[in-house]
């Protein structure tokens, strides 16, 4: 029996939902319609907030990814769009302003290339036809012929292709079917050459790593991010804490501590907007970051020759090592120092500092704050517990 589009995109929308395009939260904040649950909320590069369609094209798939929910032998029922169909879908949902942009993926049947044609005719059909201009955010299959990839960038705001995992050596323990180096990296690197030549490009490329599901370390994962930072100009870097899916290899896998994947976006921060460098992050002796401080605590605990920091003469860069001081604060305090001083906790407050966590490491004009809070004056596993509680999208916020 045929699928009429709302239950098609419900079926394909949800098959979709484990591939990030930000740091999607709960359903409520979903747009709740006809078509399915899976319009989210999302954050463009440039801070603008947009309503996104998020869907597969298609979640047949000839891949044995072992945590999939679209793996090939899972017992599933199998569904796909016709381009025109899900073209029109989106025009609709568009007019009716309810989406501002589209996330596309897909599952990949006979060919990495036969499928990415279709959302690229998909795209065709919005771009030219439909004439919309919004933000496109196109996922790149593993094997894709370099035309493809190339069309991909000029037709895209934005471009991903999953590592999941951060080498080949963890790569080969949840799928047989993907050659890191030929089938991904090499993507990688069409998608930045395609980006860097194109006129005026705005194309931003970024990855995404399923978190624990190949029992890989966090320093794995970290300096492989750093090394496509470096080398291919990636934009970002998503971590996805690995849930296990029923009738999969994994189904009785351990699931992912969210924390650790807070912790990975709190290190991912500190290498990108904090100048931080990958060999000052602090791991444990089996490589993970520590789960019962954030990274950069972890950090200044470390170096407490460096510390307290003189508020009102501390650099820029000095006082972006200060737990509790972030790059908006840092400017801050800079800025409004030149008009007077800073005297007390009080003063820093509405600055986006975080007193609590900042009182340990500072001085205002030379003196401690007055309430001085003892270092690690919890325990570890209380520290882990508040974390946990208190971890918010704020590493996911600007992850379109």
């Amino acid at each position: 029996m045929s699928l009429d589009t709302a239950e098609k995109v419900d079926i394909l929308g949800g098959a979709a939902q484990y591939d990030i395009c930000r740091g999607c939260g709960g359903t409520a904040s979903r747009v709740r319609d006809d078509v399915g649950r899976w319009i989210y909320p999302a954050v463009r590069p440039d801070g603008r907030k947009i309503a996104l369609l998020k869907v597969l094209f298609t979640n047949a798939c000839d891949n044995d990814c072992a945590y999939c929910v679209n793996r090939r032998d899972r017992n599933t029922r199998r569904v796909g769009f016709r381009a025109p169909e899900l073209a029109r879908l989106f025009e609709r949902l568009q007019r009716r302003g309810l989406v501002q942009g589209l996330f596309l993926s897909s599952g990949i049947c006979n060919s990495p290339d036969r499928m990415m044609e279709r959302m690229i005719i998909t795209t065709e059909i919005i771009r030219f036809k439909h004439r919309f201009r919004g933000y496109v955010h196109l996922k790149i299959l593993p094997g894709a012929s370099f035309s493809i990839v190339e069309r991909a960038v000029q037709l895209a705001d934005r471009v991903s292709i999953n590592l999941e995992a951060p080498n080949a050596s963890r790569l080969s323990r949840i799928t047989t079917k993907k050659d890191i180096e030929h089938d991904i990296l090499t993507r990688m690197k069409w998608a930045d050459k395609c980006i860097q030549e194109k006129t005026g490009s705005r194309t931003t490329q970024t990855t995404q790593f399923v978190v624990g599901a190949s029992e890989e370390s966090d320093h794995e994962i970290l300096e492989t991010a750093v090394g496509l930072y470096q080398e291919m100009h990636l934009k970002r870097a998503y971590f996805s804490a690995f849930q296990p899916v029923p009738d999969t290899p994994l189904e009785h896998h351990a699931a992912t501590p969210p924390l650790r994947e807070h912790r990975l976006y709190q290190a991912d921060f500190l290498l990108r907007q904090y100048d931080f460098r990958f060999g000052e992050l602090v791991f444990d002796g089996n490589g993970n970051l520590p789960s019962y401080a954030d990274p950069k605590s972890a950090w200044a605990h470390r170096h407490p020759e460096l510390f307290p920091v003189e508020v009102n003469q501390a650099s820029r860069e000095e006082l972006l090592r200060v737990p509790g001081i972030g790059p908006i604060s840092a400017d801050r305090i800079v800025s409004l120092r030149t008009k007077g001083s800073f005297r007390s906790l009080r003063d820093l407050r509405g600055l986006r500092v975080v007193t609590s966590r900042v009182a340990p490491f500072i001085l205002l004009n030379g003196k401690r704050p007055p309430v001085q809070l003892p270092l690690w004056n919890r325990e570890p596993a209380a520290q882990s517990v508040e974390a946990a509680a208190t971890a918010t999208s704020h590493a996911n916020a600007g992850c379109l």
